[in-house]
């Protein structure tokens, strides 16, 4: 079947503006964190899929941190586990833990690996547990009340941080040509499990990796300034301006101080791109105009 000329001439010049991007990038890592609502709509997943075994097709090399938090709700609600969050934070007894493993490490999991497979790709799941990869310690919370004489300590159970990762096994399906895909679980000194926010997780396997870019996928258009105006590039010096003014605040700032602290440690920038657009990534990555945030050291 013969393309029509003008679709014909618009695949030629997307591949052309491509060009440079594709040279400019084969060889480097790409550390995605990979979540809302490209992960719960079909559309979305498959083209998800796509774009990460088409950047592998031209030499580069994307590793994905996934969150799950949803689907972490609808099987305990299934089970007749209600949830409960401190500051944005899933109390996680043992039992929630359990669930959570079996939701992040295998459900999710394994569904990203096997849509990447579907597309001719090579994917690979892990959790922190597999080959040592994410140390972790646990998260206590604070309470400042003017009530208080001294901040309350809060304990939610199994949440952790991370203390460090060991990317051994990370690098070595680098190297096989594998696509990593990393459910944020880490083990502690004690040898419990922890759950850990998957955008941090991101940012620090970004930072053992000294990855060309960490890009976070979101369900906004990205940084948006006081006119609610989408922000294209932006500093770490502006950004903190922002987060003191109050513009960037809730549940974008972990986000930000996440990839700002990536890219004090060497990854060479940071994107906050809307995840509900479709090939949202492939957009960013290979296209003047991207279709998110950029934030750069200066």
């Amino acid at each position: 079947m013969t393309l029509p000329a003008e679709r014909a001439y618009n695949i030629a010049r997307i591949l052309v503006e491509a060009l440079p991007y594709i040279r400019r990038f084969r060889g480097k890592t790409m550390v995605i964190k990979y979540g809302g609502n490209a992960m719960t709509e079909q559309r979305l997943k498959e083209g998800f899929a796509r774009d990460l075994v088409l950047m592998k097709l031209v030499g580069i090399n994307p590793v994905v941190v996934h969150g799950g938090g949803p689907q972490i709700g609808q099987v305990l609600s299934r089970l007749g586990k209600a949830s409960e969050f401190v500051q944005g934070m899933r109390v996680t007894d043992s039992e929630t833990m359990d669930v959570v493993e079996m939701v992040l490490g295998g459900l999710v999991n394994k569904e990203i690996v096997h849509l990447i497979n579907q597309q001719g790709g090579a994917a690979v799941g892990l959790t922190g547990k597999d080959g040592d990869l994410i140390h972790a310690r646990k998260l206590m919370l604070h309470r400042d009340a003017p009530e208080l004489q001294a901040p309350e300590i809060i304990d939610i159970g199994h949440v952790g941080e991370v203390e460090s990762i060991d990317a051994s096994v990370v690098n070595m399906l680098v190297s096989g040509d594998f696509i990593p895909v990393i459910a944020p679980i880490g083990v502690g000194r004690d040898g419990a499990s922890y759950n850990i926010n998957a955008d941090l997780v991101a940012g620090k396997v970004a930072e053992v990796l000294t990855a060309e870019k960490l890009i976070l996928l979101t369900n906004t258009p990205g940084l948006l300034d006081a006119e609610g105006q989408l922000i294209k590039q932006i500093d770490i010096a502006q950004v903190d301006a922002l987060i003191g003014s109050g513009i960037i605040s809730g549940g974008m700032l972990p986000k930000i101080r996440c990839a700002i602290e990536a890219i004090q440690a060497g990854v060479g920038a940071a994107h906050i791109i809307d995840g509900r657009i479709e090939h949202a990534v492939l957009l960013d990555l290979f296209t003047d105009e991207g279709v998110g945030s950029l934030i750069r050291r200066r």
